[in-house]
């Protein structure tokens, strides 16, 4: 797992924080993933179910292709697809209007005979969450709120680095702790959610990233 270091570990990852009034270009509901062990059009054909293995796109062509499956289904089945490219020996996979990958049954299934590390921003119905997964298994995950309750078959791999980044590890004793806990994580939790991914992965989800080409695809039902 490769160390990052900068003086504000979370300065990186505000523009992940936007609010809908500031106009993020993500939006304030999407996942982003982190592939290792996979090329680019495999990642799609796992999204796929081996129905597709991709096409040439900006990100604004992403961008189209989910808000038109938005559209089409009201917004209750996510975006419908994922843009993918290639970051070192990680593929990223960006995920508009979207939180498929970060659901227990599909990141289980997509991880299998490779490693994943995932983040959702849901301001809405869900809520922000992160799954580290590795070969068909849960590593570790949490809601990003809430860093003291997590699960997976090694809730503990993660906490050196959690800890770096300020994450209070263990559930609040009393009332005025749960506040003080909630306060702290409530306006970070996001950025601290990727900050944790770049730890993991050595690839720090900046947004000049969105300007690379990737390869397109369905998401396929599950």
């Amino acid at each position: 797992m490769a160390r990052m270091t900068t003086t504000d570990p979370l300065g990186p990852f505000q523009w992940l924080n936007a609010g809908e009034s500031e106009g993020g270009p993500l939006g304030v509901i999407f996942s982003v993933a982190f592939f290792r062990g996979l090329d680019p059009a495999a990642v799609v054909r796992r999204f796929s179910r081996d129905t597709d293995s991709g096409w040439q796109a900006d990100f604004d062509g992403l961008g189209d292709k989910a808000f038109e499956f938005v559209e089409e289904t009201a917004g209750g089945a996510g975006g419908g697809h994922v843009g993918v490219f290639q970051v070192g020996e990680w593929c990223v996979v960006v995920e508009p209007h979207g939180w498929e990958v970060t659901l227990h049954e599909v990141v289980t299934e997509l991880s299998e005979g490779c490693e994943v590390v995932a983040v959702t921003r849901h301001d809405y119905a869900a809520e922000h969450s992160f799954e580290y997964a590795i070969d068909g298994t849960v590593v570790m995950g949490y809601r990003l709120r809430h860093p003291y309750d997590r699960h997976g078959s090694d809730p503990d791999r993660l906490n050196g680095f959690m800890r770096e980044l300020g994450m209070a590890l263990e559930e609040p004793a009393d009332d005025a702790e749960w506040d003080d806990v909630w306060e702290e994580n409530y306006d970070t939790a996001v950025p601290r959610g990727f900050a944790l991914a770049a730890k993991v992965t050595g690839v720090p989800f900046t947004a000049d990233l969105l300007d690379r080409p990737m390869l397109v695809g369905p998401i396929a039902e599950r």
